[in-house]
C-alpha cells in the first residue's frame, strides 16, 4: 500500500467506495451486539433467557466467521448509525463528495420515522434488544448515548443548512435526556443514566457526550436550562480522572478497564463543553487527558491499541475514533494530523476490503472480517470525512500562506 494513500485524491476514492456500499446497502447491515434479533429466540423460548442471551451475543461478537444469516438475524437501520451517516452527510457536501441537501433530508426522513415512539420528546434507541449483566434492554428502547449522537446530528444539519426543524428536533431530544436520564444526589454528585433511566451508575463517557450536548442545545438555541445540568455532570465525572489523566470506563466495579474509544468520547466531548460553554474549567483535564491517550493507545506503525495496556484487538472503532480525537485535539501537538493519517494507513492495510468496506478487528492470530453497519462503516464515514474537512483546512491554510509570501516579493 502507498505512503501516500491519505494525500487527498486517494481520501476522496476511499470515502466515496465506502459511501456507496453504505447506500446500496440502504443504509442497512449487521451490528456486533445483534443476536437478539435472532428468529431463533421466538421459536426456541428456552434460549430466550439471560444466559443464553448473554452466551449468544458474546460469542456472535467474538466468532471470526459470521453466521448471522444461518441463525436469522435480518439487516437493520439503526438509527445511531443513521445519526453518524447524518454528520458525514453535512461534511462530505463541504468536501463537494455529496451534491446539494439530498441525501441529509434522506437520512433525516429516516430518522423521524425511527424515533423511538413511547416519549412525547425526540428519542431513538438500537434497532436490537441487548442483554445488561442484570436485564434485557428492549429493541427501541430510547438511551441517552443513541439519542445524544442523533440529537448531534441534527445540530450539524441546523449549523450547515440553518433548518429550524432539526434544532427543534435537536433541542426536544435534550429535553428527553434532561426529563428522564439526568439524576442529582446532594451539591457535589450528578450524571445521566445509562443505558435504561433506572440505572443510576456513574459511565464518563455517557455524562461527557450528554453534557457536550446540553451545552450546544443552549449555545445554539439560548435554551439556559441545560447549562447548569451540563456542567454539574461534566465537573462529576472529570473529577472522576485519575493521576494518569485516564478514566476508568465507570464507577463500578466491573466498569475499571481503560479504552481507546470511550477515552476519546470523553476527550472530545470536554473540547465541545469548553467550546459552547465558553469555559476553560476543563482545559486541564482535556490536555492531561489526551496526553495519556497519546501516549498508551498507539503502535509506532500507527495501530491504535483497544486498551491502554495492551494491543489486541485491534477494533475498527478504535481506528475511526483515533482519527476523530487526534484532529479534535490537533492544535495540543504538532503532528496529530500525520498520526491520524498513519491510523488510517494502518486500517487500509489490514481492515479495508476491496469491495468497499472495513473490517470488525484484528485479532493476534486473525482478523474478523465481518461489516457492521454502525461500528464500523458509519463510524468509518464519519472518521473520513472528518480527515477529508480537515485536509481541506490545511490546504487552504496551506496556500493562502504560499500565496502570501508570493505577494512578498
Amino acid at each position: 500500500m502507498s505512503s501516500t494513500l491519505t494525500t487527498t485524491p486517494d481520501l476522496r476514492e476511499t470515502t466515496r467506495r465506502l459511501l456507496e456500499y453504505c447506500r446500496a446497502n440502504d443504509w442497512a447491515g449487521h451490528d456486533p451486539y445483534d443476536a437478539l434479533n435472532s428468529e431463533w429466540l421466538s421459536a426456541f423460548p428456552i434460549l430466550n433467557t439471560r444466559l443464553p442471551r448473554l452466551t449468544m451475543t458474546q460469542l456472535l461478537k467474538r466468532s471470526p466467521i459470521d453466521i448471522r444469516r444461518l441463525l436469522r438475524i435480518p439487516k437493520t437501520q439503526n438509527p445511531k448509525a443513521l445519526g453518524l451517516f447524518l454528520s458525514s452527510a453535512v461534511k462530505l457536501r463541504g468536501a463537494g463528495i455529496v451534491e446539494g441537501t439530498e441525501l441529509s433530508s434522506q437520512l433525516i426522513d429516516r430518522l423521524i420515522i425511527l424515533r423511538s415512539g413511547d416519549s412525547e420528546q425526540w428519542c431513538w434507541g438500537y434497532s436490537f434488544p441487548w442483554q445488561t449483566r442484570t436485564q434485557v434492554v428492549p429493541r427501541g428502547t430510547p438511551n441517552l448515548v443513541c439519542t445524544t449522537f442523533v440529537a448531534t446530528a441534527f445540530l450539524d444539519v441546523y449549523e450547515a443548512h440553518g433548518d429550524p426543524r432539526c434544532l427543534e428536533i435537536a433541542v426536544s431530544a435534550a429535553e428527553y435526556i434532561l426529563r428522564n436520564l439526568y439524576w442529582s444526589e446532594g451539591k457535589d454528585i450528578a450524571g445521566f443514566s445509562y443505558p435504561l433511566p433506572s440505572m443510576r451508575q456513574q459511565i464518563h463517557n455517557a455524562n461527557f457526550l450528554a453534557a457536550a450536548l446540553f451545552c450546544r442545545v443552549n449555545h445554539l438555541a439560548g435554551e439556559t436550562k441545560f447549562l447548569e445540568p451540563a456542567l454539574r455532570a461534566a465537573r462529576f465525572s472529570a473529577g472522576r480522572q485519575r493521576v494518569d489523566g485516564s478514566w476508568v470506563y465507570g464507577d463500578m466495579p466491573t466498569q475499571g478497564w481503560v479504552d481507546n474509544f470511550h477515552t476519546g468520547y470523553n476527550l472530545c466531548a470536554l473540547r465541545a463543553i469548553g467550546r459552547y460553554a465558553d469555559t476553560t474549567e476543563f482545559e486541564s483535564h482535556a490536555r492531561r487527558g489526551f496526553e495519556f491517550y497519546r501516549k498508551h493507545f498507539f503502535r509506532k506503525d500507527g495501530a491504535p491499541r483497544y486498551f491502554h495496556d495492551r494491543t489486541y484487538p485491534i477494533d475498527v472503532h478504535s481506528v475511526t475514533q483515533s482519527i476523530i480525537t487526534l484532529l479534535a485535539f490537533r492544535d495540543f501537538h504538532e503532528n496529530n494530523m500525520q498520526l491520524a493519517q498513519s491510523v488510517l494507513q494502518w486500517s487500509m492495510e489490514h481492515l479495508w476490503d476491496g469491495r468497499g468496506y472495513f473490517y470488525y478487528r484484528k485479532l493476534r492470530w486473525c482478523t474478523i472480517r465481518t461489516p457492521y453497519i454502525r461500528w464500523a462503516e458509519a463510524w468509518m464515514l464519519l472518521a473520513l470525512s472528518t480527515l477529508l474537512e480537515e485536509t481541506r483546512t490545511v490546504e487552504a491554510s496551506t496556500s493562502a500562506s504560499l500565496a502570501g509570501r508570493d505577494g512578498e516579493h
